[in-house]
């Protein structure tokens, strides 16, 4: 297990932002849970499924055909190629290559991202509960977070854009939107996503786009995207990934949409993080992308089915409360009597074999909730359930 902030030694000369930096609360639940092969681990955002053979596949020829250097900091051509191709025709709305950068996974994204727009003391507004990761970059920067939190209905969940443009002071440099939301589920629509952006223009703010879930939705053939609305000179950054539509999480790949003169700041910066993803990585994300439509559709499906048997059987347990989840794979839901989500996670993980994630790690709005990831098989979901059961159904 990582150290706490307080084992460290306070004489060691390290950046106070850095020490002070919050452990991940999922990664505090993992970490307790990994060693027993018993627990059902559904605490991280990952698929069960591996990744597709034919992308596998792609990788292996471009390592035997001695594609093992480093390559471009933007990333290689193809790759950018296939990527505005691919935009393009997913927005109906001219994606040019010279607007992406190939990254090492969204989280890499998502620190240049921190790293060009945040100085020490900048704020930036986000919607919440959220992934924190990106959070933990602005502070990494000893930039400041103001919090707004979603609003919980039956119908799914809400966000009061009175109450995210009042959050926007003199300090704020970016509105930090993540949609389709992890860990709700919630999509922002088309027209508030266009209220956000007239907002962000009239302020000279910065949108940063988290749509790492886009393909990832089941009420609509597509999550509206910032990048059907936007022209390529307005300040957003939509920040994306190969690990939820393509099921590759660990090959850590991902890519940034940004204004032209942006690009040339965050192939610096990809100089002085990473230098370039990883070659193989990047042939077999070609491959995904031009071949892998069949694979998304079939994904999808599978995760409709899970969310409908989680909202069902999980929903319907006398002590849960749940808002139906519209996209991405996971329910959020609040639990009655549960005033610590981080210790009735780890108390339910030892007494059901079951890993959640603490509602506490995502922010405001998310302290007295549970985070489960269903993106998985209806044999580890139905084995997952019944033993909840008798927790959560008393």
């Amino acid at each position: 297990m990582s150290e706490n902030c307080s084992d460290r030694d306070p004489a060691l000369p390290i950046r106070r932002q850095v020490v002070e930096l919050g452990n991940s609360l999922i990664r505090e639940i993992a970490h307790e849970g990994m060693s027993n092969p018993d627990i059902i681990p559904l605490w991280f955002g990952e698929p069960d499924l591996p990744t597709p053979d034919f992308i596998i596949a792609a990788s292996d020829s471009a390592l035997r055909s001695g594609k093992t250097f480093y390559t471009p900091n933007l990333g290689i051509p193809e790759l950018r190629e296939t990527l505005s191709s691919y935009m393009s025709g997913l927005y109906e709305h001219d994606i040019s290559l010279e607007r992406i950068v190939v990254t090492a996974a969204a989280m890499n994204g998502m620190m240049m991202t921190a790293e060009a727009l945040i100085d020490p003391g900048d704020n930036m507004v986000a919607a919440t509960p959220v992934w924190p990761n990106f959070l933990r970059c602005v502070e990494i920067m000893d930039g400041q977070i103001s919090m707004v939190p979603l609003i919980a209905n039956p119908s799914g969940w809400q966000l009061d854009l009175d109450h995210l443009f009042d959050a926007c002071d003199a300090r704020t440099r970016a509105i930090y939107i993540n949609s389709p939301n992890n860990p709700t589920g919630w999509v922002m629509d088309r027209k508030q996503q266009q209220q956000v952006l007239d907002f962000c223009r009239q302020r000279g703010l910065w949108v940063v786009s988290d749509e790492v879930y886009a393909r990832i939705i089941y009420d609509q053939s597509l999550a509206p995207s910032f990048l059907e609305i936007a022209e390529p000179d307005d300040l957003v950054i939509v920040i994306n990934s190969f690990s939820k539509s393509w099921a590759m999480t660990g090959w850590r790949l991902g890519w940034i949409t940004c204004p032209r003169g942006l690009t040339p700041v965050i192939e610096k910066l990809n100089e002085y993080n990473v230098a370039s993803p990883s070659a193989p990585a990047q042939y077999a994300g070609v491959t995904a992308v031009r071949d892998g439509e069949n694979f998304v559709h079939t994904m999808v499906e599978r995760y409709r089915i899970a969310r409908d048997t989680i909202h069902q059987r999980l929903g319907s347990m006398a002590r849960v409360s749940m808002p139906k989840p519209h996209a991405a794979f996971y329910a959020f839901f609040t639990v009655d009597g549960m005033d610590d989500s981080l210790n009735f996670a780890k108390w339910t993980m030892r007494k059901t074999k079951v890993g959640l994630a603490p509602g506490l790690a995502f922010g405001a709005g998310g302290e007295n909730y549970l985070r489960i990831c269903y993106a998985k098989s209806p044999e580890v979901l139905g084995a997952a359930l019944d033993r909840l059961a008798p927790v959560l159904d008393a």
